[in-house]
């Protein structure tokens, strides 16, 4: 039987390890530094928005992106 792939398009196990180190290695000021610089980036809003609409939204999303 074929193993089924449990990654996201795109993704493969070695992108999971590299995201992984990247992420169990940071110190905290670095990953501080990682989310200002996100905050600032004009090309993508953050919203907070109400945790059953998630699915949704996600759903939205990845029409889009298509």
């Amino acid at each position: 039987m074929k193993p089924v792939n449990e990654f996201p398009e795109g993704w493969d196990d070695e992108r999971v390890h590299w995201v992984l180190h990247h992420y169990e290695s940071q110190t905290e000021d670095e990953a501080l530094e990682e989310d200002e610089a996100t905050l600032e980036d004009t090309r993508q809003t953050l919203m907070k928005i109400p945790n059953e609409l998630v699915g949704p939204v996600r759903a939205l999303l990845s029409q889009h992106t298509k």
